[in-house]
């Protein structure tokens, strides 16, 4: 009697646990392939989670067989517990993780094919004029016959005249062509001491082949790119199938560092992120389980792919919150990264100018290495940096560039310099007032505020996305022309710098107005290159660009952000600043970054006016550890919402009181949170604080397995919160 063979399939949905297959004889499956199985009344792809031997099918139990295995190399046992660990810590379940990891059915069948020419061996000594030009474009190249035809200037039919008579071969070609090779020895650069000892540091650590985190701490242009280019060089040189992992927080810094890593190595990396096309997820995800991606540069997602040899990941900008996924699974990249590398015995470096408290700690107390780079390379040094206090200097009426600011931009300018205006708020003006009523115009079902996009005549919703052109005349009264714009936008900013300086040329820099990769680059090249005097930039303006003739930062609103609900809000305001003052000088060019604001007192803005980070570290550490938040302790938060105010302050407080008892954990609420009403649905908000060794996942779990909820009632569980809205 031939055995049984049952596998154990976990599906990318939200299941609670993978579901039980029978092998068919014929076909050959192991742990971790990826096969076809049919699923109620329709067929999904899986993962065979698992793989046991039955003596006989239990009596009364019915059980369906495996389709197809792919050919794809199998999830490798580190992915597979990988996703196991991310389910439970995230509370969300395996399969939603395995969501993640997956590129679509497409990406698991065989690259699709296309025909290709090539020169051929047989040529007449008397060819003709046309066939010559075939000839002569041809080359030693292969083609698309549509791209050679217009090229020679030659009809199809030609084409394949020549391919019956052996002057063409006509090949079948994989679509997905595999990408170059980098080559570890190419453009090396001279390091100054400093650079070349930790990357000697880190360089050790990639030769040792096991897991190994390590904090690169450097100042905003010290070279970390470069420092840990030679860890990348030596993982590639190691071993041929050695493959590397850089995450970046943001799509616009992906085009910088691509093109840096094809100048360092010779070959354009793989990139993952949200705007590359379903041809290139297909192709990259493929390639990196064959194991013929050799580096990756990518957002937050990319840690899910496939690697088949993962040995080094670099978690760039280590401190910036965008890591935090905010919206389905919601995990944090930086950390999942860590775990990640643990599990592939990786290195991991983890690079700041400006660390987070919770790297910091975990370097103080040796779980991390730390290197720094106190310095510059070369004659470049920190930009001055110096607080224009508004209350003695402060700007016109309707107005937000101050005196000092003006003058410090005229100077620029007059030297043929480039001047920055960093000011974190999109559109035309973040709050539209009725004067006749005083209504203030919200997102519709939500408790936010309409924000002003004069540039396309709308009132967008920054939280849920929501547009509609603005009005002429108030929702709320009728009157006609009563909208009054109050507060500044960066669109805003734009027109003072036009009526301040007519003569520059200005652009502003934000997600609206460059919202895809080539917008990006096209701006960035323009500012490398001097056409632009004056960029007026929010968030995205302020991370790892280097504009050589850019002397002057100006920061309208240095105070935004130094306090609130957030326990990271002074941190926070304080690594965004040290980022955008350092966008300054980076060059041979002395620089200076000048900040304005009602409070040059506040801890945040007197250390780093001081540039003393040790002296902020310590205290923010301090009321952290007194109040047990992270590093020292752990928080989750809950979500609860309804369709009715009355449904979810009821269901938030039968929530709350089927909180487990124990020990070591408190919990607040519920409470009513900043946007208590979010697309037409009420919320409440608990906050749960636990001792550091707690394991909080497996607490919340039980917790949400307790309650037994309506339809319309949604439970959601954020683990290690970033936003407390």
């Amino acid at each position: 009697m031939n055995r049984l063979l049952l596998a154990r399939i976990l599906f990318p949905m939200p299941v609670p646990e993978p579901f039980d297959y029978l092998i068919p004889d014929e076909l050959a499956v192991t742990v971790g392939s990826y096969v076809l199985a049919p699923l109620g009344t329709r067929k999904a792809v899986g993962v065979v989670w698992e793989i046991c031997e039955l003596p006989e099918i239990p009596e009364g139990r019915k059980l369906k067989q495996i389709i197809e295995v792919f050919s794809t190399r199998p999830m490798s046992k580190p992915q597979r517990k990988f996703v196991d660990f991310v389910g439970k810590y995230t509370c969300t379940g395996a399969g939603r993780v395995l969501r993640m990891c997956l590129a679509g059915e497409q990406a698991l069948a065989p690259s699709p094919q296309q025909v290709r020419l090539t020169k051929g061996s047989t040529w007449p000594d008397q060819a003709s004029e046309a066939r010559t030009r075939v000839l002569e474009t041809v080359g030693g190249q292969d083609w698309a016959p549509g791209e050679l035809a217009k090229a020679a200037g030659v009809s199809a039919g030609m084409l394949n005249a020549l391919v019956k008579t052996g002057g063409l071969i006509r090949q079948m070609h994989d679509v997905d062509a595999p990408f170059d090779v980098p080559d570890p020895g190419q453009a090396l650069v001279q390091l100054t001491p400093s650079q070349d000892i930790a990357a000697k540091a880190l360089v050790q650590a990639v030769v040792t082949r096991k897991y190994a985190p390590v904090l690169l701490d450097g100042i905003t242009g010290s070279g970390k790119t470069e420092v840990y280019f030679e860890a990348v060089a030596e993982a590639l040189a190691q071993n041929p199938e050695h493959q590397v992992l850089i995450l970046l927080p943001e799509i616009a810094l992906t085009q910088d560092v691509l093109a840096r890593f094809a100048k360092r190595f010779g070959a354009k990396p793989a990139e993952w992120h949200s705007d590359v096309t379903g041809a290139q997820r297909r192709r990259v995800w493929r390639q990196v389980a064959a194991g013929q991606a050799r580096i990756v540069v990518g957002a937050r997602s990319a840690l899910f792919l496939p690697f088949a040899n993962l040995a080094l990941i670099v978690v760039d900008e280590e401190h910036d919150s965008s890591f935090k996924q905010e919206e389905g699974v919601l995990y944090h990249a930086r950390d999942m990264a860590v775990v990640r590398a643990q599990g592939e015995q990786a290195v991991i470096i983890l690079a700041s100018a400006t660390p987070s408290l919770e790297t910091l700690q975990n370097a103080a107390a040796g779980r991390y290495a730390h290197l720094v780079l106190p310095s510059r390379p070369g004659i470049s040094r920190l930009p001055e940096v110096s607080a224009i206090d508004l209350r003695e200097h402060p700007a016109p009426k309707n107005r937000w560039i101050s005196g000092p600011l003006q003058q410090a931009m005229a100077e620029t300018l007059a030297k043929g310099e480039q001047v920055l205006l960093y000011l974190n708020r999109r559109g035309y003006a973040p709050l539209t007032i009725c004067r006749a009523c005083g209504e203030r115009i919200k997102t519709p079902h939500t408790d936010a505020y309409l924000v002003e996009h004069r540039r396309t005549g709308r009132l967008v919703c920054h939280l849920t996305g929501f547009s509609m052109p603005k009005p002429d005349k108030c929702p709320s009264c009728g009157v006609a022309d009563s909208l009054h714009a109050v507060g500044p936008g960066v669109e805003r900013l734009s027109e003072e710098v036009a009526q301040l300086f007519p003569e520059a040329r200005r652009e502003v820099f934000s997600s609206d107005t460059t919202s895809n990769p080539a917008q990006i680059r096209s701006l960035i090249q323009r500012m490398e290159s001097g056409q632009i005097d004056i960029l007026i930039g929010t968030q995205i303006a302020a991370k790892g660009h280097n504009f050589p003739k850019l002397t002057l930062v100006g920061v309208i609103d240095a105070d935004m952000g130094l306090s609130g609900a957030d326990l990271r809000a002074g941190e926070r305001a304080y690594q965004t600043l040290i980022q955008v003052a350092g966008r300054a000088g980076r060059a041979d060019l002395a620089g200076r970054a000048m900040l304005q604001t009602h409070q040059p007192e506040h801890e945040a803005l007197s250390a780093l006016l001081a540039r003393d980070r040790d002296r902020f570290v310590a205290a923010e550490l301090f009321i952290r550890q007194q109040m047990g938040f992270p590093p020292f302790g752990r928080l989750a938060a809950i979500i609860v919402s309804a369709n009715s105010e009355q449904k979810v302050i009821r269901a938030a407080a039968d929530f709350a009181a089927l909180a487990p008892a124990a020990s070591g954990i408190e919990i607040w609420g519920p409470s009513e949170p900043v946007f208590a009403v979010v697309r037409g649905r009420w919320r409440r908000r608990l906050l749960v604080r636990s001792e550091k060794q707690t394991d909080l996942s497996a607490y919340m779990s039980d917790w949400k397995r307790n309650f037994r909820a309506s339809a319309d009632i949604r439970i959601k569980l954020d683990i290690d919160p970033y936003s407390f809205f």
